[in-house]
């Protein structure tokens, strides 16, 4: 066995398949759910990316060959119950088991219960809560059939654990955590472990989008005791650790990757959003 055969077993995730909802990103940017995507891929995961948008899934895979990793892209809407069976039929069809899930798709908003209208309300749950149950609730039969047991990361906030202007995010992305923990206790008997990542801030394509000055960006860097933003990155390296034989004894378990953002005073992090 070479060095990198090595590497990739320390892991345990060689062999294995993953899904991950969420995993496009604009350009050549490096998203949550890419990074992940990549990271799994390096490890030996064969990986479905799945995105709304069917091109950006597409470039993550293109990135994930280039590098002589195994994936495939699928494009769906995992607020619908049918393309989330789909999704999950594609991945078993492709790669012949599921093992592992990357819930990671989630939109923001700002506004108190007073400011905010109640469409954009549901619409933040459905995205930001609705999808993981309904991607869970689809893939964890395959898991237990076509695996034995698995794994599910769902991808919550440090917003869940000190609000901080983005009230219907916050409610929904504490969701997040409690549904974790209570999928941990449903299904452990399944041999399916069920944990959970708080990201801090983070500079990822969604970030950026619509354009950040430099003092924000100089803000969001003075949040984390560490003196940087995070990166996709980073998060990706949370979730390939709770999905890898390393975590094999975690389950319903929050782990934040903040830099240390929440242990410092809430104003600072509040000026860096």
């Amino acid at each position: 066995m070479n060095a990198t055969a090595a590497m990739m077993d320390d892991f345990g995730l060689s062999g294995k398949v993953a899904i991950v909802t969420g995993g496009g990103a604009a350009g050549d940017g490096i998203g949550n759910g890419r990074a992940a995507a990549i990271l799994l891929a390096r490890a030996g995961t064969k990986v479905l990316v799945v995105d709304r948008d069917r091109k950006l899934a597409e470039r993550t895979v293109e990135m994930i060959t280039a590098e002589g990793g195994t994936a495939a892209a699928h494009a769906a809407d995992v607020m619908d119950k049918c393309q989330c069976a789909a999704m999950v039929d594609v991945a078993i069809e492709k790669f012949g088991r599921l093992d592992f899930l990357d819930n990671n798709v989630g939109i923001g908003g700002r506004g108190n219960v007073v400011e905010m209208e109640p469409e954009t309300w549901s619409r933040i749950m459905q995205v930001n809560v609705d999808s993981m149950y309904l991607a869970a609730r689809s893939a964890i039969p395959a898991m237990i059939a076509t695996a034995g047991g698995g794994a599910i990361v769902n991808v919550s906030s440090i917003s869940a654990l000190r609000p901080r202007g983005f009230t219907a995010y916050s409610a929904s992305k504490g969701a997040v955590i409690a549904l974790t923990r209570a999928m941990a206790v449903d299904h452990g008997p399944n041999n399916i472990r069920v944990n959970c990542v708080a990201p801090g801030p983070v500079y990822t394509p969604m970030v950026y989008a619509n354009g950040m000055s430099p003092q924000s960006r100089e803000a969001r860097r003075q949040a984390s005791v560490l003196g940087r933003e995070g990166t996709g990155w980073d998060i990706g390296r949370a979730v390939r650790f709770l999905m890898s034989g390393d975590a094999a004894y975690v389950t319903g378990q929050t782990l934040v990757v903040d830099g240390g953002a929440t242990l410092v005073g809430p104003e600072i992090a509040i000026r860096a959003q």
